[in-house]
C-alpha cells in the first residue's frame, strides 16, 4: 500500500490587486504563498502581452495557471472588436503561457454572430488545443442599476417594492448548462448576485466543473467580490465538494481588494482568502493499492548438482 494525496492548486486573479497591476499580482502570489496566477486580459497593456507575461513568470517563479478572456463590458476593444477572434487568441496565448484552461463568459446578446457560433467554436479550439475552454456563470442585470439610482425609471421601479426586474444580458441566459459545454467555471459571487443556488449549478456542472472562482456575496444588486466566508454564499461546501471528489482544475481567488488602503492591507486580505482556500481544499491522503512490492524480496532457488547434493543458489559456496 502507498499514500496518495494532490492538493487543488490555488491561484490568485490578476484582478484581485485592483487598481494595482499585473506585476503586483505576480509579486503578492510569490510573497504570499498561491500556486500561480489567473491572468485577466484587460485594458493594462501588460495583460494584453504574452511575451511581458512570461517575462513576469520568470521573474518570480509564478506559473499562469488560466487564461480570462477580455469579455467584460470595459475590456470590449481589448485585442480588437471580433469577440470569437479575441477567444481564439486567449487559447493561443494559455499555450503560449502554459496555462490548463482559458475562462471565458457566455456571449452578450447583441453579439448575434458571435453566440450563435460560441458553443462550436468552444467545441473546435478544444479539439484542437490541450486548453479547456471552461465557461463561466454570469449573472443578470438588474434594471434598476442599469438605469442608473438618478434615474425617474429606476425610482418607480423601487416605489412599487422591489429592487428592479433582472434582465439576461447573456445569450441564451446566464446558466451555461442551459446551453451544454465540456467545461465550465463556477464563480461564487456571481451566483451570488444572480440568487442561484450554487451547490445545485455544481452539481448540473457535475464533471465538466473545471475551474473554480472563490469569492463570497450577499446578493446585492452589484457583483461584490467578497473574501471567501463574508458573505452568504456556501463557499466552504463547494470547496469541500471539490476536494472529497476527482477534480482536477484549479481554484482561483477573483476577490475584490478596491476597499484596502494600503498594500499591506491588501496582502492582508489575499492571505485571509488563501488560508480559507488551504483548509477547505485540503485533501486526506488515500490508501493505494501497489502493482508489486516497492523492494523485491531475495528468492532462493534449489539446484540439485550430479552428486545428487543440493546447494542454495541464494548463498555462497566456499568450496569452489
Amino acid at each position: 500500500m502507498s499514500t496518495l494525496s494532490r492538493e487543488i492548486l490555488v491561484g490568485l486573479s490578476t484582478a484581485s490587486v485592483y487598481p494595482e497591476n499585473t506585476e503586483a499580482a505576480f509579486r503578492y502570489a510569490a510573497e504570499l504563498g498561491y500556486d500561480g496566477v489567473e491572468l485577466m486580459v484587460w485594458a493594462e497593456s501588460v495583460s494584453q502581452d504574452v511575451r511581458a507575461v512570461q517575462a513576469l513568470v520568470r521573474k518570480y517563479g509564478i506559473p499562469v495557471l488560466a487564461v480570462h478572456a477580455p469579455c467584460l463590458l470595459i475590456s470590449q476593444r481589448v485585442w480588437g472588436p471580433d469577440p470569437a477572434a479575441k477567444l481564439e487568441r486567449s487559447v493561443r496565448a494559455a499555450e503560449a503561457l502554459g496555462a490548463a484552461s482559458v475562462v471565458v463568459h457566455p456571449p452578450f446578446r447583441w453579439q448575434r454572430r458571435y453566440a450563435e457560433g460560441f458553443a462550436d467554436q468552444v467545441a473546435d479550439l478544444e479539439d484542437r488545443s490541450h486548453v479547456v475552454v471552461a465557461v463561466e456563470n454570469m449573472y443578470p442585470m438588474r434594471a434598476d442599476v442599469f438605469f442608473g439610482g438618478r434615474d425617474r425609471t429606476a425610482q418607480r421601479m423601487r416605489r412599487r417594492g422591489g429592487p428592479g426586474r433582472a434582465v439576461s444580458a447573456f445569450s441564451p441566459s446566464i446558466d451555461p448548462t442551459d446551453t451544454g459545454f465540456a467545461h465550465y467555471t463556477l464563480d461564487l459571487s456571481h451566483t451570488a448576485t444572480a440568487g442561484m443556488d450554487a451547490m445545485a449549478l455544481a452539481e448540473r456542472m457535475g464533471s465538466g466543473l473545471a475551474h473554480l472562482h472563490l469569492a463570497d456575496g450577499h446578493g446585492a444588486s452589484t457583483d461584490e467580490h467578497l473574501l471567501p466566508g463574508d458573505g452568504g454564499q456556501p463557499c466552504e461546501q463547494v470547496c469541500r465538494l471539490l476536494a472529497e471528489s476527482d477534480f482536477s482544475g484549479h481554484v482561483v481567488l477573483e476577490v475584490s481588494t478596491q476597499g484596502a488602503r494600503t498594500r499591506s492591507a491588501r496582502a492582508g486580505a489575499l492571505t485571509r482568502s488563501l488560508a480559507f482556500a488551504r483548509e477547505h481544499l485540503h485533501r486526506a491522503p488515500r490508501l493505494a493499492i501497489t502493482t508489486g512490492p516497492e523492494h523485491p524480496r531475495a528468492t532462493t532457488i534449489e539446484q540439485v548438482h550430479p552428486s545428487g547434493q543440493s546447494t542454495d543458489s541464494g548463498a555462497e559456496n566456499h568450496d569452489s
